[in-house]
């Protein structure tokens, strides 16, 4: 729980506090000193009286009472002066800088729970241990610089990682964001970065709260409070961008289907993300873009006008914006030729608008005015203008921050001279506006913010499923695979349409199911995992003595337990499957299918429960959709039905979650039906 006392403290006490500033009990100290802290300082040190000005108790018993407490000292002395302070000197919050706690041994873990159990018991609030501390626009409880410049509509960052909260601060104050509060978590022993976003969820005002979160994570211990707070977040009006440190493929798990083979804890992010509505960053420099494109209006089309005195970058941005699917408009017309008498000659406006080198801060006046008043197809503007060095560009910035007061379509500045305008950018950044000093980090973060998807539906209306049936055969399930007959038990109470099928131990059964199913027939092994690989698949078996002569082979390829036969269908191979991942819940995929899954893998994922519209969105999303969609003459796939599929095999998951893995590969899709025709259910309680 996050208290009042830990958010707005009165008094403070800097246990382990310093003289020498270059350890953390002295550097914090120092920053809530400088910072004009207003409430009453402490520090215990126990030799000495007084440090850096301020009263020392030797003692924590000899303290009076204190909202706050941050601790500097060695992880053995912690939990004896947290029981102090929080049942004698009623503190109900405590930042624990030091480390030697979980992160080292089991002993520093013993430490660890031993204070968390100490805090709860008090009703306090606990950040950290191994952590840099919090700050906002009441106090700065860090050992750390640099400190931001404070708003309370500035952006909110909660980090896993103390040094990394250092870097990305740095870079954003460089570039003009403003913070309202900084939350640097370390080990989360009591409060993780899901937590304080709770927090800031269920405390939010909107005009007077926060409108931007960044978060940086390394685990994500709680998925689904995450997804909830973040989601209704952003339903209010904030907008959430995170890096998730950790996405190599080298943290993936060996899994013996195509589902688990696809599926990772990295994609179970990458689909929480965009269920949740959060802008996923893979870097410092990407996370502090967005954040600053998130402190502009919002942008409402993908139509950009690139306004620049300089054609490289204006090329690289048009190319950055191109490649991510953004437009950049051809102006014409005759209030583009208006706009180019206005211009010194060899300009264009045909986008980019080039005013050359040697335009003026009048003419990017008239550009901007052109722009958000005469160009429909205009949704916003990025100004590229930096400085050759001949003379100083302040009316230029001037001009561009007036204009961002004025327009309703959003104006980026790209404002490149970092040296030779250092003090113009300065003079700017100054009347709280941000820089996006490279054009193509700028134009990959702008098509990255405008194509994450809006938070999905709070509450998801699955279609109707037999679940006693379903119930009834998980309940029966050894773990493993189960077997076709009740993987088809399990297709039919969910309303999944498969096709007929048989399971046969004797040739001559399969020849009598063969009779009834009609040929031709496929003919399958079951029990080896790849079919195919081991002559397993027989197709267009048309006659009784095929069918017999294929059983008396196929019973014999290894691990085969028995022969499946079913009607030899035609369509397109496409796959829905689902994985169980590690907190998340179940992944559900879907995509082409057959081999195609293995050698294009292109697959979207979506988190269960699945509405109606994600699952068009996972298909429409796919790279092969205009094969769904049906190209060069070939009959389309019935979309509806194949989202439909996907959103049973979520409404499946969500009553048996002890589905670990489930593969529909292939179906079938033609125009009037998507079919399945092979399944595997795997079981694990």
């Amino acid at each position: 729980m996050i208290t009042n006392q830990l958010l707005d403290p009165k008094s403070i006490v800097i246990v382990g506090g310093s003289d020498d500033v270059y350890k953390p009990g002295g550097r914090v100290l120092e920053n809530l000193i400088l910072n004009k802290f207003s409430g009453q300082l402490y520090v215990v040190n126990p030799k000495q009286d007084e440090v850096q000005g301020v009263k020392s108790y030797r003692n924590v018993e000899d303290l009076p009472q204190v909202d706050l407490a941050i601790l500097a000292i060695a992880a053995k002395y912690c939990p004896q002066t947290v029981e102090v302070l929080a049942r004698q000197k009623d503190t109900k919050a405590f930042i624990i800088l030091s480390a030697g706690f979980h992160e080292e041994n089991e002993e520093g873990a013993r430490l660890e729970k031993e204070i968390v159990d100490i805090v709860n018991s008090a009703g306090g609030s606990l950040i950290g241990p191994n952590c840099i501390g919090v700050m906002n626009s009441n106090y700065v409880g860090v050992f750390t610089h640099p400190i931001p410049r404070f708003n309370s509509l500035g952006v909110d960052f909660i980090t896993a990682s103390g040094a990394t909260a250092v870097f990305i601060l740095e870079t954003g104050i460089t570039k003009g964001l403003s913070f309202s509060s900084v939350f640097s978590v370390g080990n989360s022993a009591q409060m993780g970065v899901e937590d304080v976003l709770k927090y800031m969820d269920e405390s939010y005002v909107e005009g007077k709260s926060s409108p931007v979160k960044l978060l940086y994570m390394e685990s994500i211990n709680n998925p689904e409070m995450l997804l909830k707070h973040a989601s209704s977040l952003i339903r209010k009006g904030c907008k959430i961008a995170a890096i998730k440190a950790g996405s190599s493929e080298a943290g993936s798990r060996a899994a013996s289907s195509h589902t688990g083979a696809l599926a990772s804890p990295d994609v179970a992010v990458d689909t929480l993300f965009r269920k949740a509505g959060i802008v996923r960053c893979y870097g410092r420099e990407e996370l502090i873009t967005v954040a600053g494109i998130f402190m502009h209006p919002e942008l409402k089309g993908k139509n950009i006008a690139i306004i620049t005195h300089a054609g490289g970058p204006a090329v690289m941005l048009t190319d950055a914006l191109s490649n991510n699917k953004m437009n950049v408009p051809h102006i014409e017309g005759p209030k583009a030729r208006e706009l180019l008498s206005k211009l010194f000659g060899g300009s264009s406006v045909a986008n980019p608008i080039d005013f050359l080198a040697t335009g003026t801060a009048e003419q990017l006046g008239y550009i901007i005015d052109a722009c958000e008043n005469d160009f429909d197809n205009i949704d916003a503007m990025a100004v590229i203008f930096g400085n050759p060095g001949l003379f100083p560009v302040f009316d230029v910035y001037d001009v561009l921050d007036k204009k961002m007061k004025t327009c309703k379509k959003p104006i980026y500045s790209v404002l490149t001279s970092i040296v030779n305008a250092k003090d113009e950018i300065a003079h700017f950044i100054a009347k709280g506006r941000i820089n996006f000093p490279e054009e193509v980090i700028f134009g990959n973060a702008l098509a990255k913010v405008y194509y994450t998807p809006k938070p999905q539906v709070e509450k998801v209306k699955l279609p109707s499923a037999d679940v006693k049936t379903i119930r009834g055969v998980v309940d029966n399930a050894s773990n493993g695979y189960l077997s076709p007959s009740n993987v088809q038990v399990l297709l039919d109470a969910a309303g999944i349409p498969r096709a007929g099928e048989a399971v046969v131990k004797t040739a001559d059964d399969a020849v009598k199911f063969a009779n009834q199913l009609g040929y031709p027939v496929v003919m399958k092994v079951v029990g080896p995992v790849h079919k195919s690989d081991v002559g397993g698949v027989i197709l267009n078996v048309d006659n009784d003595d095929t069918v017999r002569a294929e059983f008396n082979r196929m019973i014999k390829i290894k691990d085969t337990t028995a022969i499946l036969l079913q009607p030899m269908l035609t369509g397109t191979q496409l796959f829905v499957g689902a994985k169980k991942e590690d907190k998340f819940g179940h992944l559900v995929m879907c995509g082409l299918g057959g081999i195609f899954i293995e050698v294009l893998k292109d697959v979207n994922s979506g988190l269960a429960p699945l509405s109606k519209d994600e699952a068009h969105n996972m298909i429409r999303s796919l790279r092969g959709y205009k094969i769904i969609q049906g190209v060069r003459g070939q009959e389309p796939i019935n979309e509806d039905i194949l989202a439909d599929i996907v959103v049973r095999v979520s409404a499946l998951v969500t009553v048996a979650p002890e589905i670990f893995e489930m593969d529909l590969n292939p179906l079938l899709g033609t125009a009037d039906k998507v079919v399945a025709v092979d399944a595997r259910i795997r079981i694990e309680k």
